[in-house]
């Protein structure tokens, strides 16, 4: 087991190299000139010249790949134009905010989704299943912005149960070490701010979760289906083994391998910041960072969370190859 998780992780660098490759050349070929959206356009040759020498961009562009992936290693992604601060800095605050939504919304998306999948495939073309194929149905086809105002008019502003935007009301103040505010309001035992940040949780998450549990249903759905046509299946269906563990036990198992995969690319997805659903409900992450550094072409930002992205996706993707080895013993060995 050791040694796949190893080769794992291994597969993994030339990836990583790639990409940091495919993000530096990709902006350097962004037009403009990122020298002038820091100084202006009213910015003379001199001081151009000067601050393109203090950044390296006068060197070859080989020689600026090599710096960059120096600094990276270092900690270093730049800093903001527009805000002149370490871009890790306002990473490290943007992104828990966006992992605590993320977390939230799988949640809820994995305890409805996989159930709901089950029972329909247990109950297959009962009311039960066309009525959860008809929901997840929905679910994917519903545009995000929508759903998520219309549940911010119903719950916010008709019924008055939760609140709209932000994470936590700014009459509460609770001490923050790593900006998640349910972890930080637990750690401090601040349970009027735990509450709190919950309340402002639910809407943009259950906004947020919608696509994902309806994906997750109705893979879990068609792979059961598929396993319940096996032999396997009807030989213990034949041993007189109870309807729920031949179910439990045998077929899901089996089935579970392209639902794991599916979970794996949604949280990965989720992860990387979802732009509509945190600039409806001003919730303070990465995607919503992102397209404000995207509209002000803030360079250093961009980069920066193009790579933090990848990094996201290959730890995921790594998560969920550990994840296959557990299932299925097999391809340990391949």
């Amino acid at each position: 087991m050791l040694s796949y998780i190893i080769r794992r992780i291994l597969s993994l660098i030339p990836v990583l190299i790639g990409v940091s490759i495919i993000v530096f050349l990709f902006i350097h070929m962004i037009p403009g000139d990122p020298v002038l959206a820091i100084l202006g356009e009213r910015a003379t040759v001199e001081n151009v010249e000067r601050a393109r020498h203090e950044l390296g961009l006068d060197r070859p562009l080989w020689e600026q790949y090599f710096l960059y992936v120096n600094k990276i290693f270092h900690g270093d992604l730049g800093r903001s134009i527009r805000s002149n601060t370490p871009v890790s800095q306002e990473m490290a605050t943007k992104f828990p905010a966006t992992v605590e939504l993320s977390l939230f919304a799988m949640l809820i998306a994995l305890i409805i989704g996989i159930p709901a999948g089950i029972i329909s495939a247990a109950k297959r073309n009962s009311i039960f299943d066309t009525t959860v194929m008809i929901g997840a149905l929905i679910g994917v086809s519903m545009p995000i912005f929508w759903l998520g105002l219309m549940l911010a008019f119903l719950f916010s502003i008709f019924l008055k149960w939760l609140p709209f935007s932000g994470r936590l009301d700014p009459t509460i103040i609770l001490p923050v070490k790593t900006n998640l505010l349910l972890l930080d309001s637990l750690i401090a035992g601040n349970w009027v701010a735990f509450k709190n940040s919950l309340a402002h949780l639910i809407l943009p998450s259950l906004a947020l979760s919608t696509i994902p549990m309806a994906i997750i249903a109705r893979m879990t759905r068609s792979c059961l289906l598929e396993e319940l046509g096996q032999d396997y299946i009807r030989t213990a269906r034949a041993k007189g083994l109870k309807e729920n563990k031949v179910l439990l036990r045998h077929a899901l198992k089996n089935a579970f391998l392209p639902v794991v995969t599916t979970i794996g690319l949604q949280a990965g997805t989720l992860l990387s910041g979802a732009i509509l659903t945190e600039t409806i409900f001003s919730w303070p992450g990465i995607g919503r960072w992102i397209y404000m550094a995207i509209q002000s072409r803030d360079y250093p930002i961009v980069q920066g969370a193009a790579l933090l992205i990848t990094l996201i996706y290959v730890f995921v993707n790594l998560l969920v190859d550990i994840s296959y080895a557990f299932l299925d013993p097999r391809i340990r060995y391949q």
